[in-house]
């Protein structure tokens, strides 16, 4: 018996909308997904860090997700800004980095001290006593991309002329270098000079100066990541247990901090960055105005 056309075709369409919506009901993949962090040389400690968060996260978005850790905020700056990350989770410094330089967007700030802050740090039998006490001397650094180490340090040290500036891969080795008389000062978070500086004893510090409060690091998202997959992502980040949150160190069902001040800060101290190759050299040139904090 022949077939009309017409029911062949009739035929054919039912068939491929059929299959269509078939496929329509499946959980659809959101692709391969790379969630990036600052690891300061604890690799495996990471990677361990993350692995229940990441079974969980897709398990719930039905994706593939893979962990980077970077060693240092240089990396992870140099990641962000090629925004190979889809996720972020990243101290202040880079925080305000990826918003004003690659556009990624905050969605939970990351568990931390109430009141993060800078400190420079001297041994305690010292003879600096004060700020400008600094000129002459060698200073450690973090490196770029922090704000507690780097950023913020170059603020505080306005009008001094330090003979050497070197830049510390961790904040650890920051205290290395101090304790071992290699460097006069050295800057580093507040928390991370409280953690670290029983492991030097018998060798004392003292902080030198203490700066105002930064904002607190976050979760960013890339924005290569579309803006159903940020939904799905930040719903599912929301709903996570506690314990899955707790250990990758984010708060759920709050705002993320405001980078507003800390961006126009970074992008003012900018310029003094050249001059710390300079040895010696201030690293503030005459009649230069310090900027607000």
């Amino acid at each position: 018996m022949m077939i009309s056309r017409r029911l062949l075709l009739t035929q054919t369409f039912l068939l491929v909308a059929g299959c269509a919506a078939s496929q329509t009901n499946q959980p659809q993949s959101l692709g391969k997904l790379v969630i990036g962090a600052v690891a300061y040389g604890e690799g495996a400690r990471s990677v361990d860090q993350y692995q229940r968060f990441i079974s969980y996260l897709e398990t719930r978005i039905k994706t593939l997700i893979e962990l980077e850790p970077a060693y240092n905020e240089v990396k992870a700056a140099d990641q962000i800004q090629r925004q190979a990350w889809s996720i972020v989770f990243a101290p202040p410094g880079l925080a305000a980095i990826a918003v004003s330089k690659a556009n990624y967007l905050p969605i939970f700030p990351l568990e931390g001290v109430d009141n993060l802050s800078s400190v420079l740090v001297v041994q305690k039998n010292s003879p600096i006593q004060k700020l400008n006490d600094v000129t002459g001397q060698v200073v450690a650094l973090g490196q770029p991309g922090s704000a507690t180490g780097y950023y913020v340090p170059l603020y505080n040290l306005y009008g001094t002329s330090p003979a050497e500036v070197r830049i510390a891969p961790t904040p650890k080795t920051t205290l290395e270098w101090l304790a071992k008389g290699e460097v006069a000062v050295g800057a580093l978070a507040k928390d991370e000079f409280e953690r670290f500086r029983a492991e030097f004893s018998p060798v004392e510090f003292r902080i030198l100066y203490n700066s105002r409060r930064i904002p607190s690091g976050s979760v960013l998202i890339s924005p290569e990541v579309d803006r159903n997959q940020q939904r799905l992502i930040q719903q599912a980040m929301n709903e996570a247990v506690p314990a899955v949150a707790q250990e990758v160190g984010y708060i759920p069902n709050t705002p993320p901090p405001d980078y507003k001040t800390l961006i126009s800060f970074i992008e003012k101290v900018k310029p003094i960055e050249a001059r710390i190759e300079e040895k010696p050299a201030p690293l503030y040139k005459a009649g230069e105005q310090k900027v607000p904090t």
